[in-house]
């Protein structure tokens, strides 16, 4: 995927990430991350849904390589300040550990359903985020390409 520019018609909306975001989902969880029309464009569809969105890679401090536009509104970043930040800056430096272990457990148990946890936006601004869903980004053949996260319910603190 090339994270230098924002999903758009111009280039699917990342339709490959968007495939692989929704193709691990439904793999692992056994649910369609997102109920498309026929015929429409599932990163058109990610991009602007309703929900947060989030994904990184797996590099040793991975980093964010997708941000819809729910998630770059809610943590306060443009796309191309989003993708490329290391993840761990999405949570307070006393919450790190606790996002470290969330991590473990998903890289052990391919998904968590139940996550709850304080992050902070570009502003400094504090919410807490409910009822996440974390999993693992894995391609065709099973290779590991990252994780990550939606959620639909979060509140300022």
């Amino acid at each position: 995927m090339d994270a230098s520019h924002p999903p758009s018609a111009a280039n699917g909306f990342c339709g490959a990430h968007a495939a692989l975001l929704a193709d691990s989902y439904h793999r692992l969880l056994g649910l369609p991350l997102i109920e498309p029309a026929p015929g429409a464009d599932l990163g058109r569809l990610l991009y602007e849904a309703d929900f947060v969105l989030l994904s990184h890679g797996t590099e040793p401090d991975p980093r964010f390589n997708y941000a819809n536009r729910a998630a770059q509104d809610l943590f306060g970043y443009s796309w191309q300040t989003f993708v490329g930040l290391p993840s761990r800056l999405s949570a307070e430096p006393v919450a790190r550990e606790e996002r470290d272990r969330l991590l473990r457990r998903v890289a052990d148990q391919g998904f968590i359903d139940d996550y709850a946890g304080v992050r902070v936006a570009a502003d400094g601004r504090r919410f807490r985020i409910e009822q996440a869903v974390v999993w693992n980004l894995l391609d065709e053949v099973g290779t590991l390409q990252g994780q990550a996260a939606c959620f639909h319910h979060w509140r300022p603190l």
